[in-house]
C-alpha cells in the first residue's frame, strides 16, 4: 500500500526507535480491512521495533490501537489514518517510544492536573487540514497523563454516528455524547477547554512559577515575532517568545507565491523553517501559553495562564488576528453543528444541502465558490452594497448557477432546533425588513480581528483593536513596541510582517542602549 519512496523514508524516520511499539489490530468483515491491514503490514516492516499482532477483537470497521513497552498507550484509530492523518500515526508511534517531541514540564505538568478518567473521540475527515494537529496533540496529553484514552474516528466510515451526534464540522472532539471541541485548536487551547470540561486536581494554592527576566519578551508565534526574535538575538539580547503555536496563521495557510525570492512554500513548511532559524539562535521559546495580563513599569511583568510568570526590559506584541465573529446569538452556541469558518475542512459536511457565506470580501466569494460545487445552493451575505472581491472572483462566482447574492444584509441571528442550525435571519439594511432564509449552515468569512485584548488597554488601539504604532513600531507606552498583524500597519502579508518584526526588535535594541 505505500510507495517505496515513502518506505524508504519511513525506515529513516523510525530509526529514531529504541524500543518496541506494537500494532494491534481488530478481526472486521469491512470491505476495507486488508486496505488497513496492507498499511500496518508496510509500516511493521520499516522497523524491527515496530510489531503487528491482533487483538482479538472484533469491530464493524477498520480499527487498531497502539502498545508501547506490552502496555496500552491509550492511543487508537478507527478508520484508515491516510491522507493528512498518516503523519498522527506516524508521530503516534514515535511518541510511543519517547522519540517525538512532548512539551515541556510545566505544560506536562498541567495535562497530569487534570481529573480522569478521561475518554475522548476526534471525529475527522481525511480531507481535513486542521483535524492533524488535533489528533496529534489528543494523543500526545493521552501518552502524557495516566487516565486518557483517545481515538481519532473517520466520520466517512460512521455515518450514522455523525448523523446521531448531529456533527457538521471536523475536527470534533466528542465526550460521550457531548461536544468539547470543534474545529482547530492549538494544544494550549485544548488543554483550556479540557480544564474547563473535566477540572482539575486539587493541589493547593500554586504559586505561579518565574520563567526569569529578559532583555526582550516577544509574544506571538508567527512571521513578525520570529523576525523579532532573531534580530534581538542577534543584538546580543537576552531573548524570550511566549506563543500558543509556533507559526501563528501561517500553519493554516496554503500555497504562498508571494514571498520574494521563493516563488513557491506552504504555511507549514515556511512555519518550520523560520523556528529552524530561530533554534539556530540562544532563543528561548515557550510554546503552548497564552498572556493573560501585563503590568506595566521599566521592568514588565508577564502573568501567563499556565500559571506562570516572566519579567522583560522590552516587550513586542507580534501576536497577529484571528476570524472575525458575527457576535449574533446563535453563532457560538451552534458552532461545529451548523456554523463554520473552514469551508474546505467542513464544505463535505453539506454536500447536497442548502448553506449560507457571510462576507463579501475576497475569502468569502472564494468559499461560496468552493462550497458551491459541493452544496445545493449559496447564498452570500454582503453588509455592504457591494462586493469588496476581485472582480475576477466575482464574476466567477455569478457565473455559477447555484448562488445567489445579497447585499446590504445585516446578518441578525442564526437559529436552530437546540441539535443543528435550520435557518438565519438578516436585515435588509434599505427597508429595515427582516427576512428568514431556511438553510443548514452558516460560514462566516468576514475578515480577521487582531489579537491584542490580552493587553486591556494598556496601550493605544484604534475602532478595530489594532494596535497604534509609529514608523518604528513604538506603541505610546514606553518600552511596548507591536508588530505585523495586530497593528494598525496597513497590508497584512507576510513580507510585511517579517520587516515589522525586525524593525521592532531594532527600535528596543536601540531604546535600551540609550537609556
Amino acid at each position: 500500500m505505500l510507495d517505496a519512496a515513502l518506505i524508504s523514508q519511513l525506515k529513516s524516520v523510525f530509526s529514531k526507535l529504541k524500543n518496541d511499539v506494537e500494532l494491534v489490530f481488530d478481526h472486521s468483515d469491512h470491505e476495507k480491512q486488508a486496505e488497513l491491514l496492507g498499511m500496518l503490514e508496510d509500516l511493521s516492516s520499516t522497523s524491527d521495533h515496530i510489531d503487528l499482532s491482533a487483538s482479538g477483537e472484533t469491530s464493524t470497521i477498520p480499527h487498531f490501537s497502539l502498545r508501547a513497552g506490552k502496555k496500552d498507550t491509550g492511543i487508537s484509530f478507527s478508520g484508515i489514518p491516510g491522507g493528512h492523518e498518516f503523519s498522527s500515526l506516524v508521530l503516534a508511534i514515535l511518541n510511543s517510544d519517547g522519540a517525538g517531541k512532548f512539551p515541556d514540564a510545566a505544560i506536562q505538568s498541567r495535562i497530569r492536573r487534570l481529573k480522569g478518567p478521561i475518554e475522548l473521540t476526534t471525529y475527522i475527515s481525511l480531507t481535513c487540514e486542521n483535524c492533524p494537529d488535533v489528533v496529534q496533540n489528543l494523543n500526545l496529553m493521552t501518552l502524557i497523563h495516566p487516565n486518557f484514552k483517545h481515538e481519532m474516528k473517520d466520520g466517512g466510515f460512521v455515518p450514522e454516528e455523525i448523523e446521531r451526534l448531529k456533527i457538521q464540522g471536523v475536527p470534533s472532539v466528542i465526550h460521550g455524547d457531548h461536544l468539547v471541541s470543534s474545529g482547530k485548536s492549538s494544544l494550549g487551547e485544548l488543554l483550556d477547554k479540557l480544564e474547563a470540561e473535566f477540572g482539575v486536581e486539587d493541589q493547593g494554592d500554586l504559586e505561579e512559577i518565574d520563567l526569569g527576566t529578559f532583555d526582550v519578551a516577544i509574544v506571538g508565534g508567527g512571521p513578525a515575532g520570529a523576525s523579532a526574535a532573531i534580530y534581538s538575538s542577534r543584538k546580543g539580547l537576552k531573548v524570550a517568545i511566549i506563543a500558543d503555536r509556533l507559526g501563528g496563521q501561517l500553519q493554516d495557510t496554503k500555497g504562498i507565491e508571494n514571498l520574494i525570492s521563493v516563488p513557491y512554500t506552504e504555511g507549514p513548511q515556511l512555519s518550520a523553517d523560520l523556528y529552524k532559524h530561530v533554534a539556530a539562535y540562544d532563543i528561548q521559546v515557550f510554546e503552548h501559553r497564552r498572556v493573560q495580563s501585563v503590568e506595566n513599569g521599566p521592568v514588565k511583568t508577564l502573568h501567563l495562564g499556565s500559571q506562570e510568570i516572566l519579567q522583560t526590559k522590552a516587550l513586542i506584541v507580534a501576536t497577529g488576528a484571528k476570524w472575525r465573529e458575527l457576535g449574533v446569538p446563535g453563532e457560538k452556541e451552534y458552532l461545529g453543528r451548523g456554523v463554520a469558518f473552514c469551508p474546505h475542512c467542513d464544505g463535505p459536511y453539506y454536500k447536497g444541502k442548502e448553506i449560507a457565506v457571510v462576507g463579501g470580501g475576497n475569502s468569502g466569494v472564494e468559499a461560496a465558490i468552493d462550497l458551491a460545487g459541493i452544496v445545493k445552493s449559496v447564498t452570500l451575505i454582503e453588509f455592504a452594497a457591494e462586493l469588496k472581491a476581485d472582480k475576477v472572483l466575482v464574476e466567477k462566482m455569478l457565473s455559477l448557477p447555484n448562488v445567489k447574492v445579497l447585499k446590504n444584509a445585516r446578518t441578525n441571528q442564526v437559529l436552530g432546533d437546540d441539535s443543528k442550525v435550520t435557518a438565519l435571519e438578516y436585515e435588509d439594511r434599505e427597508t429595515k425588513e427582516l427576512h428568514k432564509i431556511s438553510l443548514d449552515g452558516v460560514f462566516v468569512q468576514i475578515g480577521l480581528v487582531p489579537n491584542s485584548s490580552f493587553l486591556n488597554n494598556l496601550v493605544e488601539t484604534n475602532r478595530y483593536g489594532e494596535i497604534v504604532v509609529d514608523n518604528k513600531c513604538r506603541t505610546n507606552v514606553k518600552g511596548i513596541y507591536a508588530a505585523g498583524d495586530v497593528t494598525t500597519v496597513p497590508y497584512k502579508q507576510i513580507v510585511v510582517a517579517l520587516g515589522e518584526g525586525a524593525k521592532a526588535s531594532l527600535a528596543a535594541f536601540e531604546d535600551q542602549m540609550v537609556s
